[in-house]
């Protein structure tokens, strides 16, 4: 259906969601988001034409489904995959495509080092419905061997627009991380735990000359603008621990980062701004409204935040925390985090995990922030959890087979067909139940007493 939509438009000059959206038009993609969103396509125009909502949609990932990140729309999550120089197969990341898709990813960012990463890319795209991002300079540094030194703005470019034309949806640059910044890294517990934002500190500090994406900005928007890449301007200076957080070096970047945002609108390029990091929960608010004031509100991308440095092996849940209080402040995507942050490359297994907790953050958000139907599934599930209705409860629930498997442990198959009550409470004990009973015998006139 989509290459209908992009054979149509082929000879317009420019093909971004967000030149259409200036000219008063409703493209196809932003109608299928509203469909989704349950919002008017005007709506939704009026949104990526003010910068707030993108769409990544690169014009060569035909089997996309459309999907908006912005304020107005619901919160969305994103899924890291990724090979390493250590563990490379594409069978495996196509498993974490599928697997991420499956639980409710809505965006899948391919962040390989190591293997043919041009094969894994692709095969990742082909097997996704869901936007694909990227990370290029992990692309450019693996194709000059690892070393930094041979890195040039030609080889940047090359990488980029490669991988344009291969159908990735939305860039990760760091390009804010400027060299009068580094001064400021050397106040800080942790330094620069961002690996694109520690190959840039490399890159500036051995030529002692300017971030090669910041200076080479204007080419990198005539990429983005040909191919419709969404540039998620990278936070090379999230802290990487609490006691970082909010401090002059991230806040400096994030200024640089809101001047980025104009240059790239004014080519009709779309952006949003990546964030934190590990972040306190008492300034994951001040966080928020900072870079909706810096950054002109273009959607907010975070990662966790995590509110605390302990929870190593269970980061997933301490990221979560922080998730759901900042989608609830307005972030409008939330980079999921899984349980082996900090430890090791994760697997399917991790993934799921990672994503269950950031579809539980991100569905909280919208009920606290009143979205248009984003309490219905809570209030079907207490419906069915009332009527005993199992296989409708396992119908509801983010993750239905987890839903049943657990159930299953301790109430069989043939038990549970018929079963008022669960291993909890058992029989005898069951509120809702007895909850049943009292108003049963209240409506036909029995006393209570």
């Amino acid at each position: 259906m989509r290459q209908s939509w992009i054979e149509k438009r082929k000879n317009d000059s420019v093909r971004t969601q967000l030149h259409y959206a200036r000219a008063g038009i409703i493209t196809e993609e932003m109608q299928a988001v509203a469909n989704v969103e349950g919002l008017s396509g005007e709506l939704i125009r009026s949104e990526v034409a003010r910068g707030r909502l993108v769409i990544p949609a690169n014009i060569h990932h035909l089997s996309l489904s459309p999907m908006g990140i912005g304020v107005a729309a619901r919160t969305k999550i994103n899924a890291n995959i990724g090979s390493s120089s250590l563990a490379s197969c594409i069978e495996e990341e196509i498993e974490k495509t599928l697997v991420s898709i499956k639980y409710g990813a809505d965006t899948i960012m391919d962040l390989s080092t190591g293997g043919d990463l041009d094969a894994i890319r692709c095969a990742v795209i082909e097997h996704s419905s869901v936007p694909i991002g990227t990370v290029p300079i992990y692309q450019i540094l693996h194709d000059v061997q690892g070393d930094i030194k041979n890195l040039t703005i030609d080889s940047m470019l090359e990488v980029m627009e490669r991988q344009a034309r291969q159908g990735v949806s939305y860039f990760t640059i760091h390009c804010g991380f400027l060299l009068e910044h580094l001064p400021k890294v050397a106040k800080r517990k942790m330094g620069i735990v961002s690996r694109g934002g520690s190959l840039m500190a490399s890159y500036m500090m051995h030529y002692h000359k300017q971030n090669p994406f910041y200076e080479a900005f204007d080419e990198i928007l005539a990429i983005c603008r040909e191919y419709d890449v969404t540039l998620s301007l990278g936070d090379s200076l999230r802290p990487g621990c609490l006691a970082d957080a909010s401090d002059e070096a991230q806040l400096a970047e994030l200024k640089v980062l809101g001047e980025l945002t104009l240059r790239a609108w004014e080519k009709d390029v779309q952006v949003m701004i990546e964030g934190p990091g590990h972040v306190p929960m008492n300034q994951i608010e001040r966080n928020v409204k900072l870079q909706k004031e810096l950054c002109h509100e273009a959607p907010f991308y975070v990662l966790g935040p995590l509110v605390t440095d302990i929870a190593a092996g269970y980061d997933h849940i301490a990221s979560a925390i922080g998730a759901a209080i900042a989608a609830w402040k307005g972030v409008a995507m939330l980079c999921y985090v899984t349980p082996k942050e900090h430890l090791g490359l994760p697997n399917a297994k991790d993934v799921r995990e990672g994503i269950l907790a950031y579809k539980i953050a991100a569905h909280a958000a919208d009920i606290a922030r009143g979205r248009i139907g984003a309490r219905d599934r809570d209030d079907a599930m207490s419906d069915a959890r009332y009527a005993f209705d199992w296989n409708r409860q396992f119908e509801l629930a983010l993750d239905p087979d987890r839903a049943k498997e657990y159930h299953d442990e301790s109430l069989p198959q043939e038990v549970f067909k018929e079963a008022k009550f669960c291993s909890m409470c058992g029989p005898k004990f069951c509120s809702y139940k007895i909850s049943q009973e009292i108003v049963s015998k209240h409506a036909s006139g029995e006393s209570l007493t």
